[in-house]
C-alpha cells in the first residue's frame, strides 16, 4: 500500500504563486508514475501534471507556461509550482500515483486526501 499526503495548498491573490507537496511512502517501489488532479465545485475532476520515472511530463492546455511539476526521488515527493494564478485555478487538488506510467483517470492506484487552492482578491 502507498499513502501520499499533500500540503502547501491555501488562499493567494490572482497572479501570485503556490507551490504543493505530496509526500509518498508505504510500498513506493510500486510507483511510476505521480502528478496531481484538481476538482473545482460542479466540475469533473480534470489531469493537471504527470511526472513519471523515465522524466516523462505531461501539463493541461490551461496550466502549460504557468505549473512546473518536480520530483524528488530521494524524498520521494512531487512538487506542483503554481505561478500566475488565475481564480479558474480555484479547486481541491489532489496528488494521485500510479504503477502503469501514466495517470489518466482509470490507471491511478493511490489518492490524496485533497488540499484547497484558492484564487481570489
Amino acid at each position: 500500500q502507498v499513502q501520499l499526503v499533500e500540503s502547501g495548498g491555501g488562499l493567494v491573490q490572482p497572479g501570485g504563486s503556490l507551490r504543493l507537496s505530496c509526500a509518498a511512502s508505504g510500498s513506493i517501489s510500486r510507483i511510476n508514475a505521480m502528478g496531481w488532479y484538481r476538482q473545482a465545485p460542479g466540475k469533473q475532476r480534470e489531469l493537471v501534471a504527470t511526472s513519471t520515472n523515465g522524466g516523462n511530463t505531461y501539463y493541461a492546455d490551461s496550466v502549460k507556461g504557468r505549473f512546473t511539476i518536480s520530483r524528488d526521488n530521494a524524498k520521494k515527493t512531487v512538487y506542483l509550482q503554481m505561478n500566475s494564478l488565475k481564480p479558474e485555478d480555484t479547486a481541491v487538488y489532489y496528488c494521485a500515483a500510479a504503477a502503469a506510467p501514466t495517470l489518466w483517470r482509470n490507471s491511478v492506484d493511490y489518492w490524496g486526501q485533497g488540499t484547497q487552492v484558492t484564487v481570489s482578491s
